[in-house]
């Protein structure tokens, strides 16, 4: 079954906060192979201008999918998660995610198209602060595949 294509444009409620601590970014940073000081060190993150320890750039992706996460759960949206391939992510870091942000991932489904017997899914989603600092702007791109014939 094909997506709906008259989501296009539909915007989902912000997800519920996420708090950045350095524990989670020194998890992360961990588990990417990232070893810059800045990621763990206070003292070296105040010394390079920020207020805290800062994120990879990539740790922006966990906050991301949580606002994917209601696309995917609209039923008018008719995605089957089975069938989702994962096809394309960016990223427009506006600043670090540093510790101690509170931010939220605010999605909104940008296109829907349908190619070879698959449709594909362009979301935007804004990951900002509480008072609505936008911090990163996502980009990704779903495949879900199309019926066997």
């Amino acid at each position: 079954m094909a997506v709906n294509p008259e989501v296009a444009g539909r915007s989902y409620p912000p997800s519920p906060p996420y708090v950045v601590s350095r524990a989670k970014i020194a998890e992360f940073a961990k588990a990417v192979g990232a070893t810059d000081e800045v990621h763990f060190d206070p003292a070296v993150a105040r010394e390079r201008g920020y207020a805290d320890v800062i994120a990879p750039p990539t740790m922006a992706v966990m906050i991301s999918q949580q606002g994917d996460a209601n696309v995917m759960a609209d039923p008018e949206a008719g995605i089957d998660f089975s069938r989702l391939v994962h096809g394309e992510q960016g990223f427009e870091h506006h600043r670090p995610l540093v510790a101690g942000d509170e931010v939220q991932a605010t999605t909104t489904i940008e296109k829907v198209r349908q190619a070879g017997g698959h449709s594909m899914v362009t979301m935007g989603t804004q990951i900002a602060t509480l008072d609505g600092e936008v911090v990163t702007s996502a980009t990704s791109v779903v495949v879900i595949r199309g019926d066997e014939a």
